[in-house]
């Protein structure tokens, strides 16, 4: 275990040093339900969505020439990533179809959709995913709200500590990315909230953490 850094945040208590890298995990694993639900909920409403806006089930294979390749964009990103997907598909001897390449794609993918240059070229029309967004509320606050959960949740998945700010153990951004994933589920739909009521443990553990 690298533990310098708790210790560092513990004065050099090695007891207190891997309570925290304990806590840590501890908190990292109880965010692991929510991330699952917020991506999955959040791909199954945009397939759904742009199904119907392109009359299309294989949408995402065919708009690789379409919206994925307009004109106006500065990067490829959505059409690599499906590109990619297909290659590992059949590198694997799988079929390549639109329900593969759909289960393929990262937390990024979608997340993507809402920045400004795609959001445009779609007219908006994945905002509609949000059947319980806020009057006050728009693209901007979702995509800063589905980059702050992407950041948080590449951290965990790559073992990197959730419990620091600097040098000092603190659970300030783990409260706050809870919170926006409680925003974005009860902007998707509050059948969603209900869900996850049973399964939601991240504010427990950060209080245990904390005490």
């Amino acid at each position: 275990m690298r533990v310098n850094r708790y210790l560092q945040a513990v004065h050099g208590e090695s007891d207190a040093a891997i309570k925290l890298y304990r806590n840590n995990l501890k908190i990292a694993r109880a965010f692991h339900p929510l991330l699952g639900i917020v991506e999955v909920a959040l791909r199954n409403r945009l397939n759904d969505l742009l199904t119907v806006y392109f009359h299309d089930a294989d949408w995402i294979i065919n708009q690789k020439n379409g919206f994925m390749s307009d004109s106006s964009l500065t990067n490829s990103f959505l059409r690599d990533e499906v590109t990619r997907a297909e290659k590992r598909l059949k590198r694997m001897g799988v079929p390549v179809t639109a329900g593969k390449i759909i289960a393929e794609q990262s937390f990024g993918f979608w997340s993507d959709l809402f920045a400004k240059y795609h959001y445009r070229i779609l007219q908006g029309r994945v905002i509609k995913a949000f059947v319980n967004l806020p009057p006050n509320c728009g693209r901007k606050e979702v995509y800063r709200k589905l980059g702050q959960i992407r950041k948080f949740r590449n951290r965990i998945n790559h073992n990197e500590p959730v419990c620091f700010k600097g040098d000092t153990a603190d659970f300030t951004e783990a409260l706050k990315v809870h919170q926006s994933i409680v925003c974005i589920l009860q902007w998707l739909g509050p059948e969603l909230s209900e869900f996850v009521t049973g399964l939601d443990e991240v504010r427990y553990e950060i209080s245990s953490a904390a005490s």
